[in-house]
């Protein structure tokens, strides 16, 4: 019976030796291949968010352009909130953020952009992009007089809008957003983008949808200019080759074509020949960036909505930098006060302690540093403060298992044993203790908005990682420690010693 008892404890034995041995092992190979896939995307540095970088936010209040029929719903929210975010996303930032926050129709979208370019994209991902082609009926100089005779009525032309058009002054800032809309089918009023000239112009015969293409480019004459080129569609490409073949034997200024953006005229260039190609350009002393991003805009589409914008905020890079470091601090005393309180009550495993929350804060770092390189994950002050409510998730996994440990010990255990024993009554503790965690995250990031999003991430995946770090190092880390002869010495410091348990008088 003795003989068959040191056979089966010494034939497994080399195996169970090697086990824990062969699990840190394969944790630490992950983590060098995390380390060596963060150095070969170069992802040398996090993600910063709004809070903490320093940023412009604003929020539009959705409304039925004047003009136009139509009501908002949440379809249409929905649908500008997708068109933002793809016009955001072309600009180069993909750490930004746009929501829809509130319920139904009555939702606002909310674009939040870290960086120093906030203010820039933000005023652009805001308009609506209504593009328009249209025949210039008549024109003149602000201030001045139309070579058709800007108190004289023009005729084909009604007698209302005619009165708008002489009562059009392009110097109030209402009269910068068109004269009652931009309805495609009517006859309208509208100013230069300069405020220098007004115009009356025709129904549109050619629109933004029927744009395939934009794209930035110089000027193929001056060479030193730049302009948005447009290509068209089929329909476009008729419907602009007719616009242009018509206007071209017509007298000034009705051999005109108005690029009409948003219900500003950005252009209005004479039209010498037809233009059958399908290609056009829009001209208005653009900077590179001006012409980049009205291309980038154009590229997507009009906004469903016309928007009015609300509440503007604008963090600056030093509160950014303050927060950022309150954040940081919060972290490391509360890391500080951890390991303190952990090897003061569990001494020697304090060691398994640090270990296990200095693994998982690798693993969280790669993690940051990956996510934010390959989907644009960025790190906001609420996801800093799941990563800080993370350490008490894994404190609490290693807490669960030193107790159970402890309990087979004062049970009459040895340490190699208890470890083991521990271990099958600690595991599922661990479990349901995660996975709570992990389904609250997921619900929280899936119907919450804003920053509580930024926590719920953070949390879910601290808290993965938690589970990866406690079967893959704490366990393995612990089954060594139970065969170790310093922690099996019975001296007070070890953490697991009858004395220290109080059972040295049994």
């Amino acid at each position: 019976m003795s003989m068959n008892n040191q056979g089966a404890a010494s034939g497994p034995k080399g195996q169970q030796s090697q086990r824990p041995i062969r699990t840190l092992a394969i944790l630490f190979l992950v983590l060098i291949i995390g380390a060596g896939s963060v150095i070969a995307s170069k992802a040398t540095k996090i993600h910063l968010g709004l809070d903490l970088r320093g940023g412009t936010s604003v929020t539009l209040q959705p409304r039925i352009s004047e003009g136009t029929s139509g009501k908002v719903t949440s379809a249409s929210i929905d649908q500008a909130v997708s068109i933002i975010r793809q016009r955001v996303n072309s600009l180069g930032v993909a750490e930004s953020e746009v929501t829809a926050q509130g319920s139904g129709a009555n939702r606002q979208i909310v674009i939040s952009v870290p960086g120093d370019t906030g203010r820039r994209i933000v005023e652009l991902v805001g308009n609506t992009a209504e593009l328009r082609f249209r025949q210039v009926l008549a024109e003149s100089s602000v201030g001045g007089t139309s070579p058709s005779g800007a108190a004289t009525p023009v005729a084909g032309v009604s007698a209302e809008v005619n009165a708008a058009y002489a009562a059009l002054d392009c110097s109030k800032a209402e009269a910068r957003q068109g004269f009652g809309g931009d309805t495609p089918e009517q006859t309208i009023v509208s100013c230069s983008r300069s405020s220098a000239t007004k115009y009356i112009l025709g129904p549109a015969e050619v629109v933004g949808r029927q744009v395939s293409k934009a794209s930035a480019g110089l000027d193929s004459q001056s060479g030193n200019a730049w302009t948005v080129l447009l290509t068209f569609n089929n329909d476009g490409t008729k419907a602009f080759g007719a616009l242009t073949q018509r206007v071209t034997s017509l007298a000034a200024p009705q051999n005109q074509v108005a690029i009409v953006l948003d219900g500003l005229v950005v252009s209005a260039p004479r039209i010498t020949e037809a233009i059958p190609s399908g290609n056009a350009q829009i001209t208005g002393s653009f900077t590179q960036t001006e012409a980049t991003d009205l291309a980038n805009v154009l590229k997507y589409g009009a906004l469903p909505l016309a928007f009015d914008r609300g509440e503007v905020q604008q963090v600056s890079p030093t509160l950014g930098a303050n927060q950022l470091h309150a954040g940081l601090l919060a972290g490391g005393l509360g890391l500080l006060l951890v390991l303190l309180y952990i090897f003061a009550y569990y001494r020697g495993l304090g060691i398994v302690s640090a270990g296990s929350l200095l693994i998982a804060g690798a693993f969280t770092y790669l993690s940051f540093l990956l996510l934010g390189k390959t989907i644009g994950f960025t790190l906001t002050l609420a996801g800093i403060a799941g990563a800080i409510v993370s350490i008490g998730i894994t404190a609490d996994s290693f807490i669960v298992y030193f107790e159970r440990v402890r309990d087979e010990i004062r049970e009459g255990r040895s340490l190699r044993s208890a470890v083991e024993t521990g271990w099958l009554r600690a595991r599922r503790t661990i479990l349901v203790a995660d996975f709570v965690s992990i389904i609250a995250a997921v619900l929280l990031y899936f119907f919450a908005v804003g920053g509580v999003r930024g926590f719920a991430f953070t949390l879910g995946l601290s808290t993965l990682i938690d589970l990866l770090v406690v079967f893959f190092f704490t366990k393995p880390l612990m089954t060594l420690i139970g065969r170790s002869k310093f922690y099996n010495s019975g001296s007070a410091i070890t953490g697991v010693s009858r004395r220290s348990l109080g059972l040295e008088a049994l």
